[in-house]
């Protein structure tokens, strides 16, 4: 019997002294035969066992509420006498309650345990995902606010639930904004089938949020009966509706801040249930720390053409936003506000989708390699650029169709047909060029040139004020350095990041504070229906507004990795 293996019988005195005069090295032991090989080998398997049972009976959870909670949401649809809409708010808040409960329990009692958060995602929770969150809780609480005070106006036709049900949702937000920013980055190793099961009924309860939203019309619907009354009212007829707004300053505030403040509700649930599922994900998950992550720097070193383009787009967007609100909030709004508009987009969106498709060719020619490590914000993030460009997408496809079959010849609805299709390309090429650029491993000098990282240490030492001169010559100098030093590759990259960016910001900022033609120039409500075209919107409306600003995040990465 030969010495290079581990048997269970009681070797001879000559093979050991053949394993003894062996050299070191030469003997192959079959680790696999050794019982503590064998029993991490089974911990390990039972612990990936029961990671995926908790996220399977987790999901299940959610699939059943959110199922329920759909069902109730579509019911007032279908019989809105059976089920009311004062019955849902009521299922709502006993999810909210129950969620409450559970954020409550995980920041005093979970989180607290003894190695409860072992490691941390450095990848998950950005700030601008955290800030967000922070941003449109705000104005959701506002938001809830005025529905408050316009039902407290109308007490004599409103229902208490009313009012109670934004007083749930205040301090649910509340909450829930507070874990978010300071948890979102938690890779909890303790109660994790709770913790998954919390993470879920929190991400039902968002997302069924987020569908009352798109579905519910009920203040916009009595604005319109409002309007109707008044009409009735000057045509002499003596027929009254039950609840109507006083004629006062404070119910039309009430109800003009509700409508302005009504897409930020259902972004709010949006991007609290892609912070949720990255946590939800991250739950168990250990984190090597064998390479340390090198993460680059933001630096405006060697980009010229892509903020100077970008901030005049930004200009003239703010000039054409501005002017369309002005003209477009009026009673009856100009035809040509709505050619200025579609005007602005039909210029914009084909530059940004040539540069993008440049920037995806770019990608090709470079000799970066894909980053392959397992990431969940990264896979989210891909997943989510996808989904928020359907809404988008969707509502062009709709407003094609109702041009098409009307009449596309006119001139604002030849250029609202040239906008939808130029939009669905933008989104396309968009979406291409981002994921990947998320998807190579950042430069290998980590982003900074060697003239940066002198004067980056030259910075640290205190001068005195007869150096001033020279810093200051020194900075520029090294700016221009770095520019020429950069590879045209990665130059081309960050000049269309940059400027991609910029355009996203104005493409976000003006539909997110009121400009929305596609609901106001009546081409797709009269042809679709009020009701009709208010679900479509509130559905893309808020999915096209989360798309642009998770594309600045992605396009903020691409820009530093290059």
């Amino acid at each position: 019997m030969s010495g290079n293996k581990v048997s269970r019988q009681k070797p001879c005195h000559h093979c050991k002294s053949r394993s003894a005069s062996a050299p070191p090295g030469t003997s192959m032991i079959h680790y696999e035969k050794f019982w503590l090989y064998r029993h991490c080998s089974s911990v390990q398997q039972r612990d990936r066992q029961a990671q995926k049972a908790g996220r399977l009976f987790s999901g299940l959870l959610a699939m059943n509420v959110v199922f329920l909670g759909s069902a109730f949401i579509s019911s007032i649809i279908f019989n809105d006498v059976a089920i009311t809409l004062a019955d849902i708010w009521i299922l709502l808040s006993i999810l909210k309650v129950l969620c409450l409960c559970w954020i409550t329990y995980y920041l005093l009692g979970t989180s607290r345990q003894p190695h409860a958060v072992l490691y941390r995602d450095s990848h998950a929770g950005p700030v601008w995902i955290r800030g967000s969150v922070l941003l449109f809780g705000s104005f959701s609480i506002l938001l809830n606010v005025f529905q408050i005070g316009y039902s407290a106006i109308l007490i004599q036709c409103k229902s208490k639930v009313e009012i109670v049900f934004p007083s749930i949702e205040i301090i649910f937000i509340c909450t829930q904004a507070f874990f978010l920013w300071h948890h979102s980055k938690d890779c909890i190793h303790v109660q994790h089938n709770l913790t998954r099961c919390g993470l879920m009924l929190t991400i039902a309860t968002n997302l069924l949020l987020w569908l009352l939203a798109v579905t519910n019309d009920t203040i916009h619907m009595e604005i319109e009966s409002q309007l109707r009354e008044v009409e009735r009212r000057f045509a002499g007829s003596n027929e009254t509706t039950s609840c109507i707004c006083p004629n006062t300053t404070i119910c039309k505030v009430f109800q003009k801040g509700y409508i302005l403040l009504y897409p930020f509700n259902t972004e709010y649930c949006l991007v609290c249930c892609s912070v949720l599922y990255v946590m939800w994900k991250n739950v168990g998950r250990r984190i090597s720390h064998d390479a340390p992550h090198i993460k680059p720097k933001f630096k405006l070193h060697g980009v010229v053409l892509g903020p100077l383009l970008g901030t005049m787009t930004v200009i003239v967007g703010i000039c054409v936003f501005m002017m369309y609100q002005i003209q477009a909030t009026g009673s009856a709004p100009n035809r040509q506000v709505f050619v200025m508009y579609y005007s602005y987009y039909i210029v914009l969106l084909p530059l940004m989708s040539v540069v993008a498709v440049i920037g995806t060719v770019i990608h090709a020619l470079e000799k970066r390699e894909l980053d392959t490590v397992k990431n969940p914000t990264r896979s989210l993030d891909a997943i989510l650029l996808m989904g928020a460009a359907l809404g988008q997408i969707g509502m062009s496809y709709f407003s094609i169709v109702a041009i098409v079959a009307t009449d596309p010849r006119d001139l604002l609805n030849s250029l609202i047909l040239s906008y939808s299709v130029l939009l669905i390309f933008q989104n396309i090429t968009q979406n291409v060029f981002i994921i990947d650029g998320l998807h190579r491993q950042p430069s290998a000098a980590g982003g900074e040139t060697k003239e940066e990282q002198n004067h980056e240490a030259y910075d640290q030492r205190r001068v005195s004020m007869l150096e001033l001169g020279q810093e200051i010559r020194k900075a520029s100098l090294s700016y221009i350095q770095s520019y020429s030093h950069l590879s045209w590759k990665r130059r081309a990259l960050k000049e269309i990041s940059f400027f991609l960016v910029l355009c996203n910001i104005i493409l976000w900022v003006m539909p997110t504070f009121g400009a929305h033609p596609v609901f106001e120039n009546g081409l797709e409500k009269s042809f679709y229906g009020y009701s009709t075209w208010f679900v479509i919107v509130n559905f893309g409306l808020p999915l096209g507004v989360f798309y642009r600003m998770h594309s600045v995040g992605g396009l903020l990465e691409v820009y530093i990795t290059a």
